[in-house]
């Protein structure tokens, strides 16, 4: 399993992308600043242009990459969430990124923490990596390997086998002025 994981590591640095488990589901992952990977991305998932993508990043530090400065109020709130299967909207202007948050000027940022070991030193490697459900647009994620692998095939670079994964997405939400909007409900339950 270790092995899998290092192989996925070379994948992503070296422009690839894979299936993977991940804290919810099974899926489909780039490196966050890798436009070409995450061009195909949303080519092989049919994917509309406009939905932006979620972003898994392992600390706070890593939300500076994207321009993204954490004012004290915002931590605290955060801090509640993260490390945790609750992923959060904060605003990214930046026009460089505009290929993960397609124009929205939002960006869905998840913290993976140590307790998913493989996938936290995943992050910790190769950076922040895109990491939308493994499916096509409209699909039920995929639960296992196989499933993945009608949707990609051989579009995919890479895949680790983690046995089935049922569940629920994260839970999605914004944070604006302190108070918490809810777009999403998924696996944590906040009101």
């Amino acid at each position: 399993m270790q092995k899998d994981w290092l192989k996925v590591e070379k994948v992503l640095k070296s422009g690839g992308i894979a299936v993977i488990p991940t804290d919810t589901l099974y899926g489909l992952v780039a490196s966050a600043f890798d436009k070409k990977a995450i061009e195909k991305i949303y080519k092989i998932k049919e994917r509309d242009k406009s939905k932006a993508l979620i972003v898994l990043i392992s600390s706070f530090k890593d939300l500076e990459k994207f321009g993204i400065k954490v004012i004290k109020e915002q931590a605290k709130i955060l801090e509640k969430f993260w490390p945790g299967q609750v992923s959060v909207l904060l605003s990214c202007k930046s026009n460089k990124f505009k290929y993960i948050h397609s124009g929205t000027g939002e960006i869905a940022f998840r913290m993976i923490g140590p307790r998913n070991k493989n996938l936290y030193n995943l992050l910790r490697k190769v950076g922040p990596i895109v990491a939308p459900s493994a499916n096509r647009e409209n699909g039920k994620p995929a639960e296992t390997i196989k499933e993945a692998k009608e949707y990609f095939d051989d579009k995919v670079d890479y895949y680790i086998n983690s046995g089935k994964k049922v569940g629920e997405p994260s839970t999605l939400v914004r944070v604006k002025e302190g108070k918490i909007e809810v777009l999403r409900q998924g696996r944590v339950f906040l009101i």
